[in-house]
C-alpha cells in the first residue's frame, strides 16, 4: 500500500529557533498525489501552502509492507490507547534530491528541509530506529487504518507462551565430581 506524508514547518516563539518541523498526517496515496508512473517509488516532496502559522509540504513515495515477524510490534501499536503511525525523518541538505522542480526555489530559501524517509506501524521497528539515533515522531492513526492493522494482527500474531524461569537457588549447586 502506498502513502504520502504531510510535513509541517511550524513557526514557534523562541529566541533561538524560529520554526520546527513536525509530521502532521499520513495519507493513503492511490496516485492522486504523485506523477510517478514507474513501479520503483522514490521520495519526492512539494510545497503545498503557507499560512500565518507556517508551511505545509507533501512527500510521496512511501510503501508500507507488513511482515509476520513484526506482528508483535503491530499488536503493541493497536493495543495502545491511541494507535499511531511512526514517521522517521531527517533534516536534509541535499534538497534537489528530494524536492520536485516547481518547489525548489522555495525549498532553497533554507539550508535544510525535513524529509520523511520511512513510515511504519510497529512499535518494535520504531524503537529500533530510535535506538539507531533517528528522529521518529508519531501521528494518530485513523480508525479505518487501526481496524485494518487490527485485522492483520488477528490473523498473524500469536503470543509466545510464557516460560517461568526457576530462581538460581532452586537449580542446585554445581560441584565438581568427587573422586
Amino acid at each position: 500500500m502506498r502513502f504520502a506524508v504531510l510535513m509541517r514547518k511550524q513557526h514557534i516563539d523562541n529566541p533561538w529557533v524560529s520554526y520546527r518541523w513536525v509530521p502532521q498526517e499520513v495519507l493513503p496515496d492511490f496516485g492522486q498525489y504523485s506523477k510517478q508512473e514507474h513501479a520503483v517509488s522514490r521520495i519526492e516532496g512539494r510545497f503545498l501552502e503557507r499560512d500565518e502559522d507556517g508551511e505545509s509540504w507533501l512527500f510521496t513515495g512511501f510503501e508500507l509492507n507488513l511482515f509476520p515477524d513484526e506482528a508483535e510490534g503491530y499488536y503493541l501499536n493497536v493495543s495502545a490507547t491511541k494507535p499511531c503511525w511512526f514517521v522517521m525523518w531527517r533534516l536534509e541538505e541535499d534538497i534537489e534530491r528530494y524536492i520536485e522542480q516547481s518547489s525548489l526555489p522555495l525549498a532553497r530559501t533554507e539550508s535544510t528541509i525535513a524529509v520523511p524517509h520511512r513510515i511504519c506501524v510497529s512499535y518494535n521497528e520504531a524503537a529500533r530506529l530510535l535506538d539507531g539515533g533517528e528522529s521518529v515522531d508519531t501521528i494518530p492513526m485513523s480508525e479505518e487504518h487501526a481496524s485494518w492493522l487490527q485485522e492483520y494482527v488477528n490473523d498473524q500474531y500469536r503470543p509466545e507462551p510464557k516460560k517461568r524461569n526457576k530462581p538460581a537457588s532452586f537449580q542446585g549447586a554445581h560441584r565438581p565430581a568427587e573422586e
